[in-house]
């Protein structure tokens, strides 16, 4: 067992290093998404900006305004079609939405992409340093768009181009006293330089440009550098998340281990013969399951062994009687004085030798029965044709009693005009019968009755006598082996106390129940068999 655990423990390390490996390249691929999202929220307010200012001109206006952009922005800016482009099919679905697209081609420089109106025109910037560039090209474009309005609707303008062309920082307007820069700064804004300006908490910049002729300074951010996740910052969760998942297994694991060393005591108990050691098996998973089905077997083998000790002394208590008639009857014969005498003996010698040889065939039928599932091959058998052909065999054993049968009740529902059919072993389903009858033919005093009712999913038979009958005190053990009742079924009734044992144990194969009670048809004891019409296939 401690070989197998060393194989799980190593699995699991196994597994550790393989759910390290896939948390890094997990959160790499996280890294270049968010960079990915990054560039694309900064660059789309600015782009689309620029790519609806080219959507209404001409072809010669068009390639002013670009010129004119790329001086005073410093970024390469061209127009191609989406053919050109050469651009994959999802690319080209994002542009259609009105999205930007950004393609890296360095470490802090980016290609820009964004459809010009509904054209298939693309707007294409090189965008050497995205945050500085494209906050300066932010500022350029939107001081020239509000200065086409009066000074009291600029405000206003700027919230609508915020909103409808989609920057992805703050936008303001404010007054040169009411912005957060230091003397040095503003007096930089009010020469009309624009700044760029720390924030408080060191990790953000904001843009602060003024308008000429206005009151006004456009102020851009607060804008945040894409910080991706350290490596360090990594290493120490990896290895942190590592030591707690390890901590998890192992404690799982050693309990497992507990739980199965229980289940290997258990066994090592059992083999030395403590057949009453159980484990416990409240747990509702694999090992509880397990330790559930373990202490099933071992029921099952103390059962087993139980039975095999109760039948070898039944055989020997059982066979004593006959062999010592016998042996009396071999005495008798050897001091016989006539062949009368003689062949009287010998009479009672086979009537020995057919008891001995009933009482081994019934206690090899119930071992078999009891040690586990029989072959059995479910046919559909007739009632009627059974119940006549048990009473043909048994009827002339005892004259003096008459085997009839009984009022039969076939239901509506299982009236199918093919007679009264039930499924089962043909063969063992006699044999039960047989038993229930010879049984009742010993203690009747004139009658016994067999019958049967027949529904749609179940069917029962009864076998009746007119006997003394059997007191209910007794009726949960009259089908335990070898069990006799201290009145009228008795030894000197015949029988070994096998044959209820053996119905039993066949109607119990066929998924019913055999049952005893009292007769009301012949006031003495009635036992019944049920079980369901129709049989499951294995």
């Amino acid at each position: 067992m401690n070989s197998i655990f060393l194989r799980i423990y190593g699995g699991m390390l196994a597994a550790l290093v393989l759910v390290a490996v896939l948390g890094v390249l997990s959160v790499h691929l996280l890294n270049e998404v968010r960079a990915a999202q990054y560039r694309e929220r900064l660059a789309h307010g600015t782009f689309t900006l620029m790519a609806d200012n080219l959507a209404p001109l001409g072809e010669v206006e068009r390639k002013r305004a670009l010129l004119i952009w790329e001086r005073l922005l410093g970024i390469p800016l061209e127009l191609q079609t989406f053919t050109a482009a050469r651009l994959e099919g999802g690319q080209r679905s994002q542009l259609q939405r009105g999205q930007v697209l950004v393609e890296k081609i360095g470490p802090h420089a980016a290609k820009v992409m964004r459809q010009v109106g509904t054209q298939e025109l693309l707007l294409i910037g090189e965008v050497q340093q995205i945050s500085e560039q494209l906050a300066r090209a932010t500022i350029y474009l939107l001081a020239d768009e509000l200065v086409r309005f009066p000074v009291g609707e600029q405000r206003q303008r700027l919230a609508e181009l915020k909103q409808n062309k989609g920057f992805g920082f703050e936008l303001g307007l404010r007054r040169l006293e009411q912005t957060d820069m230091d003397e040095d700064q503003r007096r930089r804004v009010d020469e009309g330089d624009t700044v760029m300006a720390l924030g408080k908490d060191g990790d953000s910049i904001r843009v602060f440009a003024g308008m000429v002729g206005t009151p006004w300074v456009l102020e851009l951010g607060p804008l945040y550098q894409m910080n991706p996740y350290p490596p360090q910052l990594l290493a120490l969760i990896a290895v942190l998340g590592l030591c707690l998942i390890g901590l998890i297994v192992y404690l799982l694991v050693r309990q497992l281990e507990r739980r199965l060393s229980d289940l290997e005591t258990a066994a090592t108990r059992i083999a030395q013969g403590s057949l009453q050691t159980r484990v416990a098996s409240d747990d509702a998973d694999s090992v509880g399951r397990l330790a559930a089905a373990f202490n099933g077997m071992a029921a099952h083998l103390q059962r087993s062994l139980s039975i095999q000790r109760e039948l070898v002394r039944a055989v020997s208590h059982e066979l004593r009687t006959p062999v010592a008639r016998l042996r009396f009857g071999l005495e008798m014969i050897a001091t016989a004085r006539d062949d009368q005498a003689r062949e009287k003996y010998l009479s009672g010698m086979d009537g020995d030798i057919q008891e001995l040889d009933k009482l081994v065939d019934e206690m090899l039928t119930y071992a078999r029965l009891e040690q586990g599932a029989p072959a059995l091959n479910f046919q559909r058998v007739d009632l009627d044709a059974l119940l006549d052909q048990v009473i043909d065999e048994l009827a002339p054993l005892r004259s003096d009693v008459k085997v009839v049968r009984g009022p039969c009740q076939l239901g509506e529902q299982a009236s199918d005009g093919q007679g009264a059919w039930v499924e089962a072993e043909p063969r063992y389903l006699h044999r039960a019968l047989q038993n229930l009858v010879s049984n009742a033919m010993r203690h009747a005093e004139s009658q016994v009755s067999l019958s049967y009712q027949l529904g749609a999913q179940r069917c029962r038979i009864d076998v009746e006598d007119d006997g003394p009958g059997i007191p209910e005190s007794v009726w949960d053990r009259i089908f335990t082996p070898f069990t006799r009742l201290d009145d009228s079924r008795t030894r000197a009734s015949g029988g070994h106390g096998l044959g209820l044992s053996i119905v039993r144990r066949i109607i119990y194969w066929h998924k019913g129940r055999a049952s005893v009670g009292r007769s009301e048809l012949l006031g003495g004891a009635r036992f019944s068999l049920s079980w369901p019409r129709k049989q499951d296939p294995a």
